[in-house]
């Protein structure tokens, strides 16, 4: 059965989802206004920013997806005595645009983060600043926040700085250019430096995940889900892996933020911390495991369960990805945390101590949140939130994040069935990939589409693998509803 109206307006969909997930998707005037006088600032310069180091000369490069104008964060390395490699993460600082109390931070404090709903995205900042004046656009003067590290051969990190600058992002590259370069060495259609600079920042970067492995990081291997669409209309549905490139900046990303986390820690600050406690559904990861021939300990166990996965990449790789997806799905969303001085919070999937976001302050209000206290720490000031306003921030930040990925998944789902609505009686490959008194759910392997099991779910749990025919689709609500195979 389906329910389709053609030709379906997903743009309408998606406003209209976020409006009932509480999310406001249009800005004040006021706050408008402010960001177009923020936008028709003139660039930066020492005289007018004291204390920022001019650094728009250095090879700064950035990479995200082809189509993405909130660009945060920047790169450049350089190698130093000792084979380290000099790592400096820039972020675009966008608290000097967006004071806290402003028009804009009041919006993007409600929203807390971006929603990406495929056909249409919901910033969390006016465009004038993300895609604009507080975006790391290339062959632009910005502020930034950056975070230097040195990187030794062994993947341990030291020597952390942290100061402001003004940067000039180089080279704006995109994902699937650099994966393939980095993956084929095929042209890059980029210069000697940019490919230089490729070079060092991946070896850094494969430094820092082996370090990470060795301390119990879990590895998965990711594909999602995405939806093609074009003026408006699904015309495909593929799985987007992570890719060489997205590995890179990933663990650029996480020495970032460990590095941030530990620099708020030494100043003696409260500050909000990004969580993934012990799983709660161990029992059900050992299972796994031991269907595998493997064994993992009684108790939680990061290192082991990262080892239990290494083993499982070498010695089955074509279904290491089924694997890393019920793994996933077992260890629970992240949540935000207020930590004290002296304090520490497990981030158990990356065997961290102490980990935060700031990488995103364009995205994310956590990561401006961060900013904001680091540059007070810089400036000598007080702290710019006490801990009790920042556990409120931090409750709100984790409820709005699980609405959006509410809604991302409802309107990823919505585009999906508008492809699938043709294919009702269809059998598909599946693993189970969520099971509790709110159903059972499962994501069909080729093509890539997820949806819940409305017969023949008893007995199934999370990582089982089984054969489900397709029986519903609802563009409207975003129901994919499939029915066990014999």
């Amino acid at each position: 059965m389906t329910i389709a109206h053609e030709p379906y307006d997903l743009r309408a969909l998606a406003a209209r989802a976020v409006r009932e997930a509480g999310f406001e998707p249009t800005f004040s005037p006021e706050a408008l206004a402010e960001a177009d006088r923020a936008a028709q600032s003139p660039p930066p310069s020492t005289s007018d920013t004291p204390g920022a180091e001019p650094l728009e000369a250095l090879e700064w490069s950035s990479i995200d997806n082809p189509e993405s104008r909130d660009l945060d964060q920047i790169e450049a390395a350089e190698e130093i005595a000792g084979g380290s490699i000099r790592l400096r993460i820039g972020i675009a600082d966008v608290d000097a645009m967006a004071p806290a109390g402003s028009p804009i931070d009041m919006h993007a404090s409600q929203n807390t983060t971006s929603v990406y709903a495929g056909v249409a995205t919901f910033p969390m900042l006016p465009d004038a600043l993300s895609a604009g004046a507080t975006s790391l656009l290339e062959n632009q003067v910005r502020l930034a926040v950056v975070t230097q590290i040195d990187v030794d051969r062994s993947g341990h990190t030291h020597n952390t700085r942290i100061f402001r600058a003004i940067v000039r992002n180089q080279a704006r590259l995109n994902y699937e250019d650099v994966s393939e370069w980095l993956e084929n060495r095929t042209p890059a259609a980029a210069s000697p430096e940019v490919e230089a600079q490729l070079n060092l920042q991946w070896e850094a970067a494969k430094r820092i995940l082996a370090r990470r492995k060795l301390e119990g990081a879990l590895d998965f291997e990711r594909s999602d889900p995405v939806p093609v669409i074009r003026d408006g209309t699904v015309v495909d549905v593929r799985a987007e892996s992570r890719g060489s490139a997205r590995l890179l900046i990933e663990n650029l990303m996480i020495a970032a933020n460990t590095a941030l986390a530990d620099y708020l820690h030494s100043n003696g600050a409260p500050t909000i911390q990004r969580v993934v406690a012990a799983p709660a559904r161990w029992p059900r990861i050992r299972e796994i495991a031991s269907a595998q021939g493997d064994h993992l300990p009684t108790e939680p166990d990061s290192k082991a369960l990262a080892g239990f996965l290494e083993r499982q990449l070498r010695s089955n790789p074509h279904e290491f990805g089924e694997l890393s997806l019920a793994v996933m799905k077992l260890m629970g969303p992240g949540s935000y945390r207020v930590v004290m001085p002296g304090e520490s919070q497990v981030h158990f999937a990356l065997g961290a101590d102490r980990y935060t976001h700031s990488t995103a302050p364009n995205r994310r209000f956590p990561d401006l949140v961060i900013q904001r206290q680091v540059k007070a720490i810089l400036a000598g000031d007080s702290p710019p939130y006490s801990a009790s306003e920042l556990a409120e921030i931090a409750a709100r930040c984790t409820e709005r994040e699980s609405a959006a990925r509410k809604v991302e998944r409802r309107l990823r789902k919505s585009a999906v069935a508008s492809l699938f609505a043709h294919r009702i009686g269809e059998v598909f490959d599946a693993i189970v990939t969520g099971a509790s008194e709110r159903g059972c759910y499962v994501r069909a392997l080729k093509p890539v589409v997820e949806g819940r099991v409305v017969s023949g779910a008893h007995g199934l749990d999370v990582g089982d693998r089984v054969r489900v025919r397709l029986v519903f689709t609802d563009i409207e609500q975003g129901f994919i509803d499939f029915e066990r195979a014999s």
